[in-house]
């Protein structure tokens, strides 16, 4: 029952960042390497202002903004400087690397068990820690789904999904493309900035390397939750990236319990990943042969009826 809570409130805390990458992979078509830096960055803030006794909701808020700022700065070499936009994030993701070891003081371990932060506070003493830490996972991720649905919603999100969709479009509407892409990355990596921030302190420490493969774990859980849930319209994707969240930390649960080994995950990773891009083609490929027939049988119809029209004119 432990390992089932741990696993849930690990996967709130990740959906979050999920959430951000759905927000330049999906909604922009930018795959943002940036992201796993910004993970990185909203944890190493974190970890070291709480460490240095700062308050932990002004060390989360320093965390989103900080996140924000490597998101414009990927943004802004993409729009002025004409650098493509992976190229973009792995320089920033790179660059923040240093920046991570310079916030945790040269350190690439930073622990804040004997910290207090969110997740630890007096004021839920006397209630079980695991299930009150999952009680706030869920409040948060649920919030962060609430503002970007009423987020997109907006004319700010409207012009983020059309410059997705289709740029030269935009571009005719006489709208700066440029400052929709920058504010869209901002977005995204505040979002992810604050997962890492949570995470860290749900973990207990910020470490320099957290951040690896952060991007290919948030695709997964928007592919998994996109793939599987797809056929229910009524149901936002942000829900579904949630709900993909934590299939996909069950799945790695589950196959490092069979005998493979911590150091599998990256393997274990991409299988689950091209197991699932396989099931959702095929579910695809099964639709388009179900339709194919009727439009065959419609399209013969057509035909009979325009011999027999062409007939009695005769």
């Amino acid at each position: 029952m432990n390992a089932i809570i741990t696993i849930l409130t690990q996967s709130m805390f990740l959906a979050i960042m999920g959430i951000g990458v759905y927000i330049t992979y999906k909604i922009l078509d930018f795959p943002d390497m940036t992201a796993d830096g910004s993970y990185t960055l909203g944890a190493a803030i974190t970890a070291s202002m709480v460490a240095s006794g700062a308050p932990a909701i002004l060390a989360v808020l320093a965390s989103i903004v900080g996140g924000a700022l490597a998101g414009m700065v990927s943004g802004l070499l993409h729009v002025k400087l004409k650098i493509t936009n992976l190229l973009s994030g792995i320089l920033v993701m790179g660059m923040l690397y240093s920046i991570n070891l310079r916030i945790m003081k040269g350190r690439a371990n930073t622990p804040i068990f004997d910290s207090k932060h969110l997740l630890n506070s007096e004021i839920f003493s006397g209630v079980d820690q695991k299930v009150m830490t999952l009680v706030i996972a869920l409040v948060v991720v649920m919030i962060v789904k609430l503002l970007l649905d009423l987020f997109m919603k907006t004319g700010l999100g409207y012009l983020i999904r059309g410059t997705g969709d289709n740029e030269q479009m935009v571009k005719t509407l006489g709208i700066d493309v440029s400052k929709i892409k920058v504010i869209a990355l901002m977005i995204s990596n505040s979002f992810i900035a604050f997962s890492g921030s949570m995470m860290c302190q749900f973990l207990g420490f910020a470490d320099v390397n957290m951040g690896i493969g952060t991007l290919v774990l948030g695709i997964a859980s928007i592919i998994i939750g996109i793939s599987v849930f797809g056929g229910l319209k009524r149901v936002k994707d942000t829900t579904k990236i949630i709900l993909g969240t934590i299939i996909y930390q069950f799945a790695v649960f589950f196959a490092l319990n069979t005998g493979m080994q911590s150091s599998d995950l990256k393997l274990v990773t991409g299988l689950i990943i091209v197991v699932f891009i396989s099931l959702s083609k095929k579910s695809v490929a099964d639709k388009v042969k179900g339709v194919l027939p009727k439009i065959s049988a419609k399209r013969a119809s057509k035909v009979l009826n325009l011999k027999e029209d062409k007939n009695v004119r005769a």
